[in-house]
């Protein structure tokens, strides 16, 4: 009896983390960790991953030249086809898959659809555009959200906020993020990790503006490096581990951790503080928090964690000020496309008004909880001016109690007469932060 078990075919796998993701909405990390579950061979994996991301990151510009080669767009019940079209320009466009490999796998998969009619259509595309390459591009590539493979509104919201970068940023949010490690400076010294990396063939260097942070070379299985285990380091991008390095939480101080999960800046507050701070990290999202108790658990830190909503206090707060807070507030994450480029297809310009009206709301319900003289850390993941400067500067208006302590860094870049700090993305090799640092006056 033969028992070997079924080849797993790549592209199809990926096909259907990429419907999965823009049909039905579901977020990439999930859907994409689920669909590489299967696979046992390194390599395939890999594969089927740059696939997914890549062609997810290209969707704008690879459905343009789709909608040059077909003579009519494909009806609704045939978008595993559309899509498929997609993942076949992508390989010959941007991976270094054979022309015919790509060609031919790409329409193989047709069999498992049971779509045969799609085969001949699928190949004479895909061969058209090998011989109509050039010519095709160049016509696409006129319209920058097709170049830039973003959406329209993003691409108008960004080059009217950033009339010098937004190019830069379009661009940067096109390249894959390097992998960060944070240092548990409660554990061992950046040194420390740093030489038993390199001891291990592993090639990295540390990152000159994260005091904790020390970047790979390669991508790498955080698990099977050393100290994994043992809590000696974590995974979080230069630009978010400035957040615990701002608000500096010293042994004794009452901060609160609002919007915490996964628990990256938690645990950061905690490793800066020699674990003596008392922290109490909040997360809406209840299913959230079982990650935020196992980073505690491996990091060896301790914290009080508790679901609720930060906009709400009274469901949550017991009464006692806090030294300090922090509010990663929720946000458009337009900041952090390179890490998840499903960000340019699921977000839309009219979220932007209510996640502007959401962080207007905690803030507002988080700043009476704030001692006279403590301070508050406003950050976002994203670019857009409408939830970081503007949002600060409303704020500052609204709130007489409150005044901005400009930030000293070597990084980031502000306004004119606005308040806080912009990181873009790519910069020093770090996703797009805003942070603006607060302070409670002590007449409060």
């Amino acid at each position: 009896m033969n028992t070997e078990a079924k080849p797993i075919n790549t592209r199809l796998v990926a096909l259907k983390i990429c419907l999965t993701v823009i049909e039905d909405g579901r977020s990439l990390s999930q859907t994409l960790s689920e669909g590489l579950a299967q696979f046992s061979d390194r390599r395939e994996r890999n594969f089927t991953q740059n696939l997914v991301l890549g062609t997810l990151r290209w969707q704008e510009r690879l459905a343009a030249i789709r909608a040059h080669l077909l003579n009519k767009p494909m009806k609704a019940k045939d978008e595993d086809i559309n899509q498929l079209i997609l993942l076949g320009l992508y390989q010959i466009l941007y991976m270094d898959t054979p022309e015919h490999a790509a060609v031919s796998e790409t329409v193989g998969v047709t069999k498992s659809l049971k779509k045969p009619w799609a085969k001949g259509l699928i190949n004479g595309l895909l061969r058209r555009f090998l011989r109509e390459r050039e010519s095709i591009c160049q016509e696409v590539d006129l319209k920058p959200a097709y170049r830039y493979s973003h959406p329209q509104w993003m691409v108008r919201v960004l080059r009217k906020a950033y009339p010098e970068q937004w190019e830069n940023i379009l661009d940067a949010n096109n390249q894959q993020a390097p992998l960060t490690l944070r240092v548990n400076t409660h554990y061992q010294s950046r040194q420390t990790l740093l030489e038993t990396l390199q001891a291990e063939q592993v090639e990295a260097e540390i990152h000159p503006q994260a005091p904790q942070g020390i970047v790979l070379q390669k991508s790498a299985d955080i698990s099977q490096l050393p100290s994994y285990d043992e809590g000696g380091f974590s995974v979080q991008d230069p630009a978010a581990q400035q957040a615990a390095n701002l608000l500096k939480p010293q042994p004794g101080e009452r901060i609160l951790d609002a919007c915490a999960a996964p628990g990256g800046k938690t645990t950061h507050l905690l490793e800066l503080s020699a674990n003596q701070a008392q922290v109490f990290a909040l997360e809406k999202e209840p299913e959230r928090l079982e990650r935020l108790a196992e980073n505690l658990h491996r990091l060896d830190l301790q914290a009080d964690y508790e679901a609720g909503d930060a906009s709400e206090p009274d469901s949550w707060w017991d009464g006692q000020s806090f030294d300090k807070i922090l509010l990663d507030a929720p946000c458009s994450a337009t900041g952090i496309i390179r890490r998840h480029p499903d960000i340019k297809w699921h977000r839309t310009e009219d979220d932007i008004e209510q996640l502007v009206a959401t962080q207007k709301l905690i803030l507002g319900a988080l700043w009476p909880l704030l001692k006279p003289g403590g301070q508050m850390l406003y950050a976002t993941c994203s670019v857009l001016p409408q939830e970081n400067t503007l949002q600060m500067q409303h704020f500052l208006e609204d709130e007489p109690s409150a005044r901005e302590i400009p930030l000293e860094s070597e990084w980031g870049m502000r306004f004119e007469s606005s308040p806080g700090t912009q990181i873009l993305p790519g910069e020093h090799g770090m996703d797009g932060f805003f942070y603006c640092l607060l302070q409670k006056t002590q007449t409060a």
